[in-house]
């Protein structure tokens, strides 16, 4: 009979209190034994589900400048939360994962202004297969469904000394440069005013991507992930994978994810399956898609500006 474990991060885990023993008496015989004790007990048929709170900071001085009241930008803030703040499911066993948003009850007028524009920069659920190294997202786009399909992103990571404790494990931490994807509006900012070019002007950085005339997106950022050996997967939130054990928080320019539950073993599994539906496209294919839809809405909407000034 399988046992169910639901662990919540505020208790105290006896299992924790023997690691912290044998790091502080620096034992490695006793902490070999001891991890390969941890490693045996996580059976073939080993599943868990992590759940993970996201939050994005948004930088709202540059909203709309010195038009903008702030009790305008702040209930521009209050509508963008359901954007800026979302739970996560990662279900995973030693070889795949999937990730998704956890579904809730939107409150009324909460997605008013962002429901298509927002779900459509939203990642939608994704998988990964650390044995066929294959990554899948299910992704909706202005009411068309896609299937980006594409091999995992590789990170070196650094593995560092310094540990922490997050609820009742204990967490070691890596670094890693990641290179951002050219849409991920969660890096996206305003440029700074020395930056900023008028109209048919071009300057170019090497460090930055160009969203538009006032927006960039970083080409690289620092992550900091905090990872914990005592559940000995390579899984993590989001496309985040290939440490000694499950990812319980990354930190990643304005975005910090954190684990707030961990179930092991519950006695209801799921399958872990790959999406199969939408159309099946390349990154970089669907890249270019978001790039053409955003051309023409911004052609769009500058007409109108334009119209209304004549």
């Amino acid at each position: 009979m399988i046992k169910q474990y639901v662990i919540s991060l505020n208790k105290l885990d006896i299992k924790l209190t023997f690691l912290i023993m044998i790091f502080r008496t620096k034992t490695p015989f006793i902490g070999l034994i001891l991890l390969l004790f941890s490693t045996l007990s996580f059976a073939q048929n080993f599943q868990g589900k992590a759940y993970y709170f996201s939050k994005t900071s948004a930088d709202m001085d540059g909203w709309g400048g010195r038009k903008m009241s702030e009790d305008q930008k702040k209930q521009i803030a209050d509508r963008m939360r359901s954007m800026l703040e979302k739970t996560y499911i990662l279900t995973f066993d030693r070889e795949a994962s999937t990730y998704k948003e956890e579904e809730l009850l939107e409150a009324p007028g909460g997605g008013r202004g962002f429901g298509m524009w927002g779900s459509s920069f939203t990642a939608g659920m994704q998988y990964k297969n650390i044995k066929s190294q294959q990554f899948l997202q299910d992704q909706e786009f202005f009411g068309k469904q896609f299937l980006i399909t594409d091999s995992l992103a590789k990170l070196d990571w650094k593995l560092g000394t310094e540990t922490k404790q997050i609820g009742q494990y204990l967490c070691m931490k890596a670094t890693a440069i990641k290179t951002v994807d050219e849409f991920d509006w969660r890096s996206m900012r305003r440029k700074p005013k020395s930056k900023e070019v008028k109209e048919g002007e071009v300057k170019k950085d090497s460090t930055v991507t160009a969203v538009s005339e006032d927006l960039e997106i970083p080409k690289k950022i620092e992550v900091t992930a905090w990872y914990t050996p005592q559940i000995p997967v390579s899984q993590g939130p989001g496309d985040f994978w290939g440490l000694p054990g499950l990812i319980l928080e990354v930190n990643t320019d304005k975005t910090t994810i954190l684990c707030s539950k961990i179930i092991l073993n519950p006695q209801e599994k799921v399958e872990i399956k790959a999406p199969e539906k939408g159309d099946v496209v390349s990154r970089k294919e669907y890249n270019e898609t978001v790039k053409n839809k955003m051309e023409e809405m911004r052609s769009m909407y500058g007409g109108r500006r334009n119209n209304r000034r004549n």
